[in-house]
C-alpha cells in the first residue's frame, strides 16, 4: 500500500495549535484526489476529522467545525482539548468526492501522534 508521509504531531497543552502535514508521492494523479484526516483514540474506532476534495469542498466532523482547518496538504488544529488526542492518519481517495468508510481510501499514512494535556 502506498504511503504518505505525515509529520507535525506532537504535545501541547489545551488550547494550544499543531499543524499536521501530509506529503504524496509524486506519482499521484492529484488531479482526482481527495484528502482526509482520520484519527483512532485507544481503544476507540477510527474517526474521520476532517476531508477536502480536489475541488476544494471541505467537510469536518462536528466535534472539531470552526477548530481544525484543512487544505490539500495540511490540517490546522486550533483550540485543541485533550478529547483531540489521538493518532492521526492522512488518508487519499483516487475518485470523486471523499468517502466516510476507511476501507475505501486507497493510501495512508503511518499515524501521527497528538498529545493535547489539560
Amino acid at each position: 500500500q502506498v504511503q504518505l508521509a505525515e509529520s507535525g504531531g506532537g504535545s501541547v497543552q489545551a488550547g494550544g495549535s499543531l499543524r499536521l502535514s501530509c506529503a504524496a508521492p509524486g506519482y499521484i494523479n492529484s488531479r482526482y484526489y481527495c484528502m482526509a484526516w482520520f484519527r483512532q483514540a485507544p481503544g476507540k474506532e477510527r474517526e474521520g476529522v476532517a476531508a477536502i476534495t480536489r475541488d476544494g469542498i471541505t467537510t469536518y466532523a462536528n466535534s472539531v467545525k470552526g477548530r481544525f482547518t484543512i487544505d490539500t496538504q495540511h490540517l490546522q488544529m486550533n483550540s485543541l482539548k485533550p478529547e483531540d488526542t489521538s493518532v492521526y492518519y492522512c488518508a487519499g481517495f483516487e475518485g470523486g468526492g471523499c468517502p466516510a468508510s476507511t476501507d475505501q481510501y486507497h493510501y495512508w499514512g503511518q499515524g501521527t501522534q497528538v498529545t493535547v494535556s489539560s
